[in-house]
């Protein structure tokens, strides 16, 4: 089950490095402020041994871990050693590769059938950090040293695949999930479920969705859960015929399956709406009968291909920030979708406090529309509750730029009041900087860099976790 490589030029920074390393003293540059005490934890694929065509998206977990305390930094960086990074170490070569975990035709053999590379995120809740991507189940790190301590199913109260996208509500603590590919993989089944701040699973329910689809994330409001299935679909016939497993396939429609945070799956309700492709979503709330859910919308999926394994539209595979709003008074099974923005952007943030609520801060990576998507990320957007632009930096020409995390100034502090960290690559100088901005003042640019010696590949998902 060998997926095509992506469609898109990849820029230098993908390309993995080969070593994990201590850096204690970090120089820094302007200061860091002093309410910065903990770690920023970043997760992405950073292939041990690299193989011929292979998804971006396929590569082995590194954390790299960002410590701040006292106006100093260091620096940490470590494989996730999941059972197939061990057995390809031992083997000292690369054993599987494409979706679905198929080993290579001349790979040796070996007892090891996970496929698992907890390379998409990194949280941490009811004390615990975990790695995770969407096919496995979460993986257990010990902060600090980023040893794993192995896959974490809460004394099996869950199984099968589980998001990279969980939503920790700030009211209660509870962490909702969901997985797709649930009853095996290119399945239509999705399993969803919920964690309460103790650790201790709540819920753990599974249904069928209109076809098999990528369901990288999820919508989660104060009393809703909404799954969006869009026409990024799996295939088990195509991968059997040696086509892609992952399509674009437009034809299929948009369905978003809408139900009660604490109802059953016989009463989800689902919506459509124009062809479209998601990976992420900035927040989402309820305004009375209506969902809003503000989220980086394409016209049609980058990274893909066609059934027939022609491209996408590069045109249409570039995200912009769009509003989704439901109507559940029973008058349209139709959404509308609402540009807010024309610029291209990716991986949209908030103060996690307002989660599920509505809010009036947000933050996405902004790309140059004239270069491939995922490698033009070259600036930070700074939003308001409408969308509309309150702010906005733009890197030196050909320097890219990650995520951006929200780390607020205290408990307390008013949404919005806080830092934005984000890792920045120096295309000129081959290696990356911490960036620490004013997250209501991105203009300014980074009031302190922590600066390193090497570079941190382009990468997924972080969190920042305070000290304890």
């Amino acid at each position: 089950m060998q997926q095509q490589a992506m469609t898109e030029t990849a820029p230098t920074n993908r390309a993995p490095i080969p070593m994990e390393c201590d850096a204690p003293f970090l120089k820094v540059v302007g200061e860091l402020p002093r309410e910065l005490s903990g770690t920023l934890y970043r997760n992405g694929p950073n292939p041990q041994f690299e193989v011929s065509g292979a998804h971006w998206f396929l590569g082995d977990g590194m954390l790299h871990a960002f410590h701040l305390e006292n106006g100093r930094a260091s620096y940490r960086n470590r494989w996730v050693r999941t059972p197939k990074w061990q057995a390809e170490h031992d083997a000292g070569r690369a054993l599987f590769a494409g979706f679905g975990g198929r080993k290579l035709p001349d790979a040796p053999a070996t007892s090891c059938t996970d496929s698992g590379v907890a390379n998409t995120n990194i949280i941490f809740h009811a004390g615990r950090l975990l790695a995770l991507e969407e096919g496995h189940l979460p993986t257990e790190i010990e902060p600090g040293t980023l040893n794993r301590r192995g896959y974490c199913d809460y004394d099996g109260a869950i199984a099968g695949p589980f998001t990279a996208h969980p939503k920790i509500d700030p009211a209660t603590g509870e962490m909702v999930f969901f997985g797709y590919n649930a009853a095996g993989p290119l399945t239509p089944a999705l399993s969803f479920g919920s964690i309460n701040a103790s650790g201790v699973v709540t819920r753990f329910d599974r249904f069928e969705a209109p076809y098999a689809s990528m369901v990288h994330d999820f919508i989660v409001t104060e009393n809703h859960l909404l799954f969006p299935i869009l026409p990024l679909t799996g295939s088990i016939e195509r991968a059997m015929g040696g086509k892609p497993p992952y399509a674009w396939e437009p034809d299929k429609g948009v369905y978003v399956g809408v139900m009660k945070r604490n109802g059953a799956t016989k009463d989800i309700v689902w919506f459509r709406a124009e062809s479209c492709y998601v990976f992420h979503v900035m927040n989402a709330w309820e305004e009375g009968s209506r969902i809003i859910a503000d989220v980086m919308q394409f016209e049609e999926a980058p990274l893909f291909t066609h059934p027939d394994g022609s491209r996408t539209d590069p045109k249409k595979s570039r995200a912009r920030l769009c509003r989704w709003t439901f109507d559940l008074s029973g008058n349209t099974d139709r959404f509308v979708q609402t540009y807010l923005d024309d610029l291209t952007g990716e991986f949209p943030r908030i103060d996690d406090r307002r989660a599920g609520f509505e809010s009036s801060h947000g933050w996405y990576a902004s790309a140059n529309p004239d270069l491939p998507m995922f490698g033009a990320l070259s600036g930070i957007v700074h939003v308001d509750g409408k969308g509309s632009r309150l702010g906005k930096y733009l890197l030196p020409a050909g320097d890219t730029i990650s995520e951006p995390v929200f780390v607020a100034r205290g408990e307390d502090a008013a949404e919005g009041d806080g830092w934005l960290l984000a890792v920045a690559w120096r295309a000129r100088e081959n290696r990356s900087d911490l960036a620490v901005f004013n997250a209501t003042d991105v203009e300014a640019g980074p009031a302190a860099l922590v600066q390193l010696g090497h570079r941190v590949p382009d990468g997924f998902h972080g969190n920042w976790v305070g000290a304890a």
